[in-house]
């Protein structure tokens, strides 16, 4: 008994769905975009972590400056270095730009030296050091930049596994047919722009 036309065309469409879906598979489609996915939601971490260190910029040169109003190179040298790296927007949509990626990490790494400097400062001001709202400002930046270095392991580990895939045989050809190229990646202390430029006032009260 024939069945009737109504019933084989949904189960013709239901076979090329079953069997489209087979075939994404097998050609890695689906496991590049879940790697795609992975790199994204890494890189996110990366950006939300420069993002509180770039939050902790203002109150640091704020309470360094009540001690040692004189370091002012210093302390403008912070605030530049801050405003450049905020300045430089690094979204998902342009991850596969090598050179977005190399200035981002220069200007990471330059707020990071500045910081460095910064917090070097301490050295010379016993009662800098010895200010509570500094341990626990300096604490924090510490923490920072230890999660910094996790989320940015963490995102090239994540770019090695999806350059990979889209290197090797077979899922290179999927890769090449859908447009899915190798993203660049950062080795160095390297979306939405991170932070706006502080602030920093040398003139009048200290306080």
């Amino acid at each position: 008994m024939k069945q009737p036309a109504k019933l084989l065309k949904p189960l013709f469409l239901a076979a090329v769905l079953a069997t489209g879906s087979v075939s994404l598979t097998g050609c890695g489609y689906n496991n590049l975009q879940a790697q795609d996915e992975q790199v994204t939601a890494a890189w996110s971490e990366v950006v939300n972590q420069y993002q509180r260190r770039a939050d902790l910029v203002p109150n640091l040169v704020k309470v360094v400056k009540q001690y040692a109003d004189q370091e002012k190179s210093v302390l403008t040298e912070v605030a530049a270095a801050r405003s450049r790296a905020g300045s430089i927007n690094i979204t998902p949509e342009v991850l596969n730009d090598p050179q977005a990626m190399e200035r981002y990490a220069a200007a990471q790494a330059e707020l990071g030296g500045a910081l460095s400097r910064l917090m070097a400062v301490s050295e010379r001001y016993p009662d800098l050091k010895s200010d509570a709202l500094f341990q626990d400002l300096q604490a924090q930046l510490e923490g920072t930049e230890n999660r910094i270095t996790v989320a940015r392991n963490r995102y090239i580990q994540e770019v090695q596994g999806y350059n990979t895939t889209v290197r090797q045989f077979p899922t290179n050809i999927t890769a090449k047919v859908f447009g899915m190229q190798p993203k660049p990646n950062f080795t160095v202390a390297n979306e939405a722009q991170i932070s706006t430029a502080p602030t920093v006032d040398f003139g009048g009260d200290n306080k």
